[in-house]
C-alpha cells in the first residue's frame, strides 16, 4: 500500500494529498495519523511555508474511520481502557496536530467527506468544495459518537443547530447546502477545485508568514478566551509584529509605492 500522504511544496505553499483512494482515504487502520503528525511537524519547522492545501486523490475526500477495522473493538480483543487509549494516541493526535498547525490550511474537498473525513475538513481553516463534494457527520449511523473532536469542531463551522441536525440524522449534505450553512466558502466545478484552492493560497501567501502564524493563533485562541484576554494577547503579539522586519518592509513599500518583498525570518 502506498504512503497515505503526498507532500509537495511549491514556494510558500505545501499541498498535502491523501493518496489511498483504494480504501477511500480512510483515516484509521493505516499510517494516516502518523503521517499527518509528521507532516505538521515538518511544516511547523519550515518558516518558508505560509499556507497548506489539503486534498485527496480519487473520487472520495475521506471516508473517515475504517469500519472493517472497527470490528476488533466489539469483541474481547480490546478492553474499554485500551480503546480509550487508542483514540487518544490515534485519531485525536491527528486532530490536535492539524488544528494547531500555525499556518492557514485550505481543505479542497473533491468528493464525499464522511464521519471523521467531515471533521477533518473542520480541522482546516477554510474549505472549498467541488460540486461533487458531500459532507456527513455520520457516526450515529454506525452506532458511534464523533470520537475525533467533531462535537467541538462542527458547531464552530456551521452553528449548533445545523451541527445537531447533521449529527443526529447522519444525513449527508451536498456542496450547495454546505455553502449555504457556511461549512464551505466556495463551490466550484470539479476541474476548477485545485486551481481555486491555489488561487486562494496565493492571496494568503503574499502576506508575511510570521504575521499569518500570529493571526491564526489569535483567531484560534479567541474562540475560547474572554475579550479582555484576547486584547492582552493582541497587545503582546502586536509588539512582535511592530518590531519585525516584515512590518518595516511593508511601511517602506507603502511609502515608496511598490509591492513589498517579505522575508521568511
Amino acid at each position: 500500500m502506498t504512503n497515505f500522504l503526498l507532500y509537495e511544496q511549491d514556494g510558500p505553499v505545501v499541498t498535502l494529498t491523501m493518496n489511498q483512494p483504494e480504501v477511500r482515504n480512510a483515516l484509521t487502520g493505516n499510517t494516516a495519523v502518523d503521517e499527518f503528525v509528521a507532516a505538521c511537524e515538518r511544516i511547523r519547522a519550515d518558516m518558508s511555508v505560509r499556507a497548506v492545501i489539503l486534498t485527496a486523490a480519487g473520487s472520495v475526500f475521506s471516508s473517515g474511520g475504517n469500519v472493517k477495522d472497527m470490528r476488533r473493538f466489539c469483541g474481547d480483543e480490546m478492553s474499554p481502557a485500551s480503546i480509550r487509549q487508542w483514540y487518544i494516541t490515534g485519531i485525536q493526535r491527528l486532530t490536535m496536530a492539524l488544528y494547531q498547525l500555525e499556518v492557514p490550511i485550505i481543505a479542497a474537498v473533491n468528493g464525499p467527506a464522511v464521519g471523521a473525513g467531515c471533521d477533518l475538513t473542520c480541522m482546516c481553516d477554510l474549505r472549498i468544495a467541488s460540486e461533487q463534494a458531500t459532507f456527513a457527520e455520520s457516526f450515529v449511523r454506525v452506532g458511534l459518537i464523533p470520537g475525533d473532536g467533531g462535537a467541538w469542531l462542527l458547531p464552530r463551522a456551521v452553528g449548533m443547530a445545523k451541527a445537531m441536525e447533521m449529527a443526529f440524522t447522519g444525513d449527508p449534505i451536498g456542496a450547495a447546502e454546505a455553502l449555504a450553512c457556511g461549512l464551505v466558502s466556495q463551490v466550484v466545478a470539479a476541474d476548477a477545485l485545485l486551481p481555486a484552492a491555489r488561487a486562494l493560497a496565493a492571496r494568503i501567501v503574499r502576506n508575511p508568514g510570521n504575521v499569518l502564524r500570529m493571526t491564526k493563533r489569535l483567531l484560534r485562541e479567541g474562540q475560547s478566551m474572554s475579550l479582555d484576554s484576547v486584547l492582552q494577547m493582541s497587545a503582546g503579539l502586536q509588539v512582535i509584529a511592530h518590531k519585525s522586519p516584515q512590518h518595516l518592509e511593508a511601511i517602506d513599500a507603502f511609502i515608496e509605492k511598490r509591492p513589498p518583498v517579505f522575508s521568511d525570518s
